[in-house]
Order: C-alpha cells, then sequence, then structure tokens
C-alpha cells in the first residue's frame, strides 16, 4: 500500500493530480458539431436505414398456416402455439421503429442549420435531399408501427402511436398518449407526401443542362450540380417512387376490414395509391415476365450494377455473395438445416395448370398422383418429394419411410411437414463442405407485384371485377396477367377466371389466394391474415408418404391465437413505465 502511495505522489509531480483522478472528456461530439461536419449530420439520417425490418429474411410464415419450422428455438413457432404476450412478441416493431423516429425528428430539426457545400445550390439540393428522405422514412416506419401495434382498445377506440414529429431531449415529456389510427394515417400520408415533393421520382445521372428539373434549373443548377447531389451515386436510398409504394401499402392496411371503420382512407384511396405507382412503369405492359422468379433470375442478378434495380423491384438491398440463406434451408443431403417447412395448407392453394382450384371437379386433380398437372410455381417454390434442388438438380424424397435425412422426422433437420422451402434460394449454391461456393442475393425490400396484387385487392371492393375506376386497368386485369405470367390456365384461356370475372366475392378469394401464393415467404401472410380479419388458427398439415400412398392429413401444428390477437401488442414495459399509453384490447 504504502509503495502505491510513493508511486501516485511521484505521478503528480509529472502530472496534475486533477488531471489525474478527473475523467477526461470523452470524444463524444455534441449536436453542434453537425452544423460543419455533413458526414456527421448523415449519421444522424443513417440511423433511419440501419433499421428497416425485412420482413422476407425473418420467415415469419412460420407464424402462420403456410409453414412450420424444424428448430425448437424458433421464436414465431413458439408465438404461434401460445406463448406470444406483450413481453414475448417476435413481431415487436416498437423499439427499433421509434428510435429510427427520434433520430429523424432529431435530423429534421437540425439540417436546415447544417453546411452541406461551399456551393450555395448544391447545399440546397442536398438539404431538400435529405429532408425528403427523413420525411419518407419517417412515414414509412410509422405505417410498420400502426401494422404491428394498432389496435382497438377496451373502451373502443381504434389507436395508433404517439405521434412524435419533434425531436426529443432530456426535458421532453416522454408520458405520451397514442394517438388514432386515422390521425397517425393523416401524417403517414404527409410524410411521404412531403417527401414525394422533395425527391426525385428516382436518382439518376444527368448529362444535360436541360434535362434538369425545372425547380432546379430556374435556379441556375446545372447538369453536373444536380447530379452530384441526385446522381446514381445516391441509388437505394429513398425516393419520390418508393415513397409512393410505401403510401400504396399503408392505404391498403388501413381500408383493409380490421381498421376500415376506425380510418378514412377507403378503398378507392388504397386503388388510386397503387394506381400512380403502376402506371409509372405503364400498367399492365410493366409487369416482368420473369418477375415470379426475381431470386433466382442469376444472369440478371449477376449482371445488376451498383443500386440498380431489375424490372420487378421498386426497392431493394444491396448485393452480397453468401450461402447463409441456402445453409439454412436446404435440404440435409444438400447440406441445409431444412429450418422452414411449408405446409400442406399452401401446397392445397396451388390451383392446377388449367387454372382451377383443386378443390374443383373440373380442375381434375389426382390425389394419387397430387403434383401432376399443378401450377408451375409449386415446383418453383416449394420442393415436395421426387422434386430436385441443388446445383446439381439432386431428387429429394421426403416420404415418410425414405431412407435419407430428408424423410418427414427423420432426424432434428429434417423436415415436418414432408416439404421444403426452395424459393428465395439460389439453387447453383453447392454447400458440399469440400466445395462451398456462394452466390450473389439481395432482398426485395418492395416488388412490383406486390403493388399489382394490392391494386387489384383495392380496386375489387372499390370497383368491382372489372371496372377500373379510371386507371385502365381492372382487378380482373392483374390477376389474368399474374397468372398468365406464371403459366396458369394459358391452354384453356383460364377459364376459372372467366368464370367469376363478374363475382366480386369469388374474385376476393382469388385475390388473396394469388397473393399468398406470389408473395409466400416473403413475410406478408401473418399480416394479410391479420388485416383481413380472419381465422389465424387455421391447423397446419402436412404429407406424409408411406409405401406410394399420399397421406394430406398429417396434422404438424396447430396454432393457439386468441381472437383479440388479430391486434399486436404495445410492448408490456412500455405500458409499464407510461400511464398514459392504453393498451390494446385483451393484452396485459
Amino acid at each position: 500500500m504504502k509503495n502505491i502511495i510513493k508511486l501516485l505522489a511521484v505521478s503528480c509531480l509529472f502530472v496534475s493530480c486533477e488531471d489525474m483522478f478527473t475523467p477526461q472528456i470523452e470524444n463524444n461530439l455534441d449536436i453542434d458539431h453537425i452544423y460543419n461536419n455533413a458526414s456527421y449530420a448523415q449519421g444522424l439520417l443513417a440511423n433511419g436505414y440501419t433499421r428497416i425490418p425485412i420482413d422476407g429474411w425473418s420467415f415469419n410464415d412460420v407464424a402462420t398456416d403456410d409453414a412450420v419450422s424444424n428448430d425448437n428455438n424458433n421464436g414465431y413457432r413458439k408465438m404461434a402455439s401460445g406463448s406470444w404476450a406483450a413481453d414475448r412478441n417476435p413481431m415487436d416493431r416498437w423499439t427499433s421503429c421509434r428510435s429510427a423516429i427520434h433520430y429523424l425528428n432529431l435530423f429534421l430539426s437540425e439540417t436546415d442549420k447544417v453546411n452541406w457545400a461551399a456551393d450555395e445550390l448544391v447545399a440546397g439540393m442536398f438539404n431538400d435531399r435529405m429532408k425528403g428522405e427523413a420525411y419518407g422514412l419517417r412515414g414509412m416506419y410509422m405505417y410498420y408501427l400502426l401494422q404491428a401495434h394498432g389496435g382497438w382498445t377496451e373502451d373502443g377506440r381504434l389507436l395508433g402511436i404517439p405521434l412524435l414529429t419533434e425531436a426529443e431531449t432530456t426535458e421532453s415529456d416522454f408520458n405520451q398518449p397514442r394517438a388514432t389510427f386515422d390521425e397517425c394515417m393523416k401524417q403517414v400520408y404527409a410524410d411521404l407526401d412531403k417527401a414525394i415533393e422533395l425527391l426525385p421520382v428516382d436518382y439518376a445521372d444527368i448529362a444535360r443542362d436541360a434535362d434538369v428539373p425545372a425547380k432546379y434549373k430556374n435556379k441556375g443548377v446545372t447538369a453536373a450540380q444536380y447530379t452530384r447531389v441526385f446522381g446514381d451515386l445516391v441509388r437505394l436510398r429513398m425516393t419520390g417512387r418508393i415513397a409512393e409504394g410505401v403510401r400504396a401499402q399503408a392505404a391498403l392496411l388501413a381500408a383493409s376490414p380490421a381498421f376500415a371503420s376506425g380510418s378514412t382512407t377507403t378503398w378507392t384511396d388504397a386503388a388510386q395509391y397503387a394506381a400512380t405507382v403502376l402506371d409509372r412503369i405503364g400498367g399492365i405492359g410493366g409487369l416482368d415476365n420473369s418477375g415470379n422468379t426475381w431470386y433466382a433470375n442469376s444472369n440478371e442478378i449477376e449482371s445488376l450494377k451498383a443500386g440498380e434495380n431489375p424490372a420487378e423491384i421498386l426497392w431493394r438491398t444491396g448485393s452480397e455473395s453468401s450461402s447463409s440463406l441456402e445453409s439454412d434451408h436446404f435440404p440435409p443431403t444438400l447440406y441445409g438445416k431444412g429450418r422452414l417447412n411449408p405446409s400442406q395448407n399452401l401446397v392445397d392453394a396451388f390451383p392446377m395448370a388449367n387454372g382451377y382450384p383443386i378443390s374443383l371437379d373440373n380442375s381434375q386433380y389426382d390425389a394419387a398422383n397430387p403434383y401432376a398437372n399443378r401450377d408451375p410455381r409449386l415446383s418453383l417454390y416449394i420442393l415436395f418429394d421426387g422434386g430436385t434442388a441443388g446445383p446439381n438438380n439432386t431428387t429429394i424424397y421426403t416420404a415418410a419411410d425414405g431412407s435419407t435425412n430428408d424423410a418427414l422426422n427423420k432426424t432434428e433437420t429434417s423436415t415436418r411437414s414432408g416439404y421444403y422451402m426452395k424459393k428465395l434460394m439460389r439453387q447453383d449454391v453447392n454447400l458440399n463442405p469440400s466445395s462451398v461456393n456462394n452466390q450473389k442475393h439481395y432482398k426485395a425490400r418492395m416488388r412490383y407485384t406486390e403493388i399489382f396484387l394490392s391494386y387489384a385487392e383495392a380496386a375489387n371492393e372499390a370497383y368491382g371485377p372489372t371496372a377500373n375506376g379510371g386507371s385502365g386497368y381492372s382487378a380482373y386485369d392483374v390477376v389474368k396477367a399474374i397468372r398468365q405470367r406464371a403459366g396458369v390456365g394459358v391452354d384453356n384461356g383460364d377459364a376459372y377466371l372467366e368464370s367469376i370475372k363478374n363475382d366480386k366475392e369469388a374474385m376476393r378469394i382469388l385475390i388473396r389466394n394469388e397473393r399468398r401464393l406470389e408473395l409466400c415467404f416473403e413475410g406478408f401472410r401473418f399480416w394479410d391474415l391479420r388485416r383481413w380479419n380472419t381465422n389465424l388458427n387455421e391447423t397446419v398439415r402436412g404429407m406424409s408418404i408411406a409405401s406410394g400412398n399420399y397421406n394430406p392429413a398429417l396434422e404438424v401444428e396447430t396454432r393457439s391465437y386468441k381472437e383479440y390477437m388479430n391486434f399486436g401488442p404495445i410492448p408490456y414495459s412500455e405500458v409499464l413505465k407510461f400511464d398514459a399509453l392504453v393498451q390494446n384490447k385483451g393484452w396485459r
């Protein structure tokens, strides 16, 4: 101890004892430093991008009648079997989305003070772009929060989230009540409209001063100045086109049965917002012929330039070379873990190639040969017994009496349903430990097919199956084009579709089914079932094959949802902290 004291005393001869015992100022910049540090200011905005959820890679389909998981620890599997609670919520978006909004609010409160560039004209355009991105992102996060946490209270009110559009400080009152759902939707629209006003439809280099948009050309902006701010280098960030897409998504939610009685958004609004997006690509003519296999169009993927979008994609992440998706979902004999197992319920939803549902006599469905003459999307999206997969087109056998680990319930990585997921994966990935190869992938944040289906749903409800509401194409036109692309009904003029083309209720069922098929495993089913106010408790069935006999009635997993769970909870911890937050009905 004496030696330590001597050491300290000696140390004080060389440095101030006050310096030694007083913590040094940390190298953290306060908000004032952003005004002359554009990179630091952009860091605030970047927080709005890093929190974007990608449902298609979360595989929350496991919480629905479309799939199960062979992973005992899968959160969606636990949720669907009865463990969903306000303090155990795999679908929670409260923390991440509210955090993103906080940073965006802070950014918006300060961006006008930032010295974005020495060139005054360029600085003004940078400020416009950054604000436009922030408004677009904030509107998007509000939509995500309404989707996950909007709901009806015990006293019969449809509430959304606390409406926070100003930057919060340590002095702020954090105990804020939830605004009504409709008030929140109006803010969503206001933010997205502001983004559309400030942002170009797309980012692109321009070579001629004549191509500078009028609002900037009138100020004397040159092509070089415009390209510096709005050129190719910033593609994949929020744009006017993306903001229009988010607006269409949000309107579809607000017009849907679960929310319609507490919302002023109509089906007509939802149809018109979707049509705005689709008209930019020429309506029906813009439907990408290979859009239903966007994830596997290898030549297209490999040739994508930085930030470039294929014809099917409205917004995506950057490309990366990997094999993790295949490692998780390839069947065991292809060195995968087979994690997501599609349900018989979903398989039954695929019609025959002639377009008729398999439940109808006209379908010519053969229960003893159930995969013959089916909708071609079935073999593209789902790996069934006798199907092929992997770089060598290996035949996979999933029968209960199969001899490999691909067989039903053979091991902990085997299928529980008799099926493996095939969609989203690159079949040219090789997982053999002696020769593993990666392939390029990207994640779709928004596809045009989704918007087409949203338009079809809204237009059918607003105008009926064949009327177009002035857009030039109807719900019927969209469904016909999507089914033709898939190869459904091409040999008989899609006789089934023609038979129901004037029946609004039958068309509703078909549109919902097409949405289920086209968007399977991309994270839509759970949210769709809830906004439609439909049954979440469909028992998940599988296919058991033994001695060549097919049993499609195998009960794989029951669901245990309560009626109130059509609307998600406010996190329990938040309700405990803030008494102004009213919980949704049924949750504790």
